[in-house]
């Protein structure tokens, strides 16, 4: 247990908040399990508090926010709570004395992706520009009670500074199953793994496929809502033989696929953090993704552990990825520096910055 060292209570009980659409599941839920498991591997008593919510209609969002304010975690049945640590938006409107934030994102829709297709807000209505500026003031608010603030990447730091003017420090830890991965070798595939969703922009590696050799396959592990959307475009480029949807996969399969690999893809839409990096190098395997990806440009540095791409044109990207594959050499290359990249990374240094901030008394507002 970590003794504060300001005289208050050590701490010994912790509540970690989250907040999931229901029957959605990804990075950000495999976060908060992870860091869950290794507060309880270091002895603490550790409950999630995790809260479903809707975003639509827009007045959701304003509700679930005031019930996160209003939600009492000082005790539990006559148990206290020594401190909780708030993750994602809207947990982070959480009250109590003893708080640390590690922020997974903001509500994306607010910020970065504001006026690109995959927000539902109308910055031409002005119901919506006034939800917003509420919203954002709202925010901005709440995440300034933090004493200090973290977050999970170089990126979500920028963004909060940017659109709050915050500060944070970037807390990076390893993915679930470090440890585990291995390199078995260089077969002619490319994978992608990952929610089948629109912001991880898979649709590009299909539509890249015509143009690369036959020889090389696409294996794609994950499950989502574009699943029939991408095996309908396969279908319509004729590479439906080329490309193999996996759906959910095992952990020993999920190292095995990265293992066999010759390269992963991994360009999402300015990414958080991005697991599938620091999966794929700790594999020994390179990265191909884009200029707008985000987290994963905090690793991959072109012609080094990978490649990054100024744009998604299929011509481009299917080159890139023949051109990778069929060079087995430079795949080797590039695999073991993107491993020498992220092999030190350790979850020690953020366990010990969360609980030893939390152990601080928060400053009132």
């Amino acid at each position: 247990m970590l003794n504060d060292l300001s005289g208050n209570a050590e701490i010994k009980t912790i509540a970690v908040c989250a907040a999931q659409v229901p029957f959605f599941s990804g990075g950000a839920e495999m976060h908060v399990e992870a860091l869950i498991y290794q507060l309880r591997q270091r002895g603490y008593e550790v409950e999630l508090i995790n809260i479903p919510y809707k975003w639509y209609p827009h007045s959701q969002l304003l509700e679930i926010i005031n019930f996160w304010k209003n939600l009492d975690l000082s005790e539990s049945n006559g148990k206290k709570i020594d401190l909780v640590i708030a993750t994602k938006f809207p947990s982070y409107f959480i009250q109590h004395p003893r708080k640390v934030l590690w922020l997974i994102h903001q509500y994306r829709q607010m910020y970065d992706l504001l006026d690109s297709p995959y927000t539902s807000f109308d910055m031409r209505k002005r119901k919506d520009r006034e939800t917003r500026d509420q919203f954002v003031a709202m925010d901005t608010k709440a995440l300034s009670s933090y004493e200090h603030r973290f977050t999970n990447s170089k990126n979500t730091a920028a963004r909060l500074q940017s659109y709050n003017g915050l500060d944070s420090k970037a807390l990076y830890h390893p993915p679930r199953l470090v440890g585990r991965y291995e390199n078995i070798g260089y077969e002619n595939y490319i994978l992608s793994v990952g929610r089948l969703d629109k912001l991880k922009r898979i649709d590009a590696l299909i539509s890249a496929l015509p143009y690369v050799d036959h020889k090389i396959k696409c294996k794609i592990a994950g499950s989502g809502p574009e699943r029939e959307p991408l095996e309908k475009l396969a279908r319509k480029l004729k590479v439906s033989d080329r490309v193999e949807f996996l759906g959910y996969v095992s952990d020993e399969a999920l190292i095995d696929l990265y293992g066999r690999s010759s390269a992963v893809y991994f360009a999402p839409v300015d990414e958080d953090y991005g697991y599938i990096t620091l999966e794929a190098f700790l594999s020994q395997k390179p990265v191909i993704t884009s200029v707008d990806a985000g987290g994963p440009l905090e690793f991959v540095a072109h012609e080094v552990n990978g490649v990054i791409l100024q744009n998604l044109l299929p011509q481009e990207l299917g080159e890139n990825i023949e051109s990778l594959i069929f060079d087995k050499p430079r795949c080797a290359d590039m695999g073991r520096s993107g491993f020498e990249s992220v092999e030190k990374i350790t979850w020690d240094p953020v366990i010990d910055a969360l609980l030893r901030t939390g152990s601080k008394q928060n400053r009132p507002r």
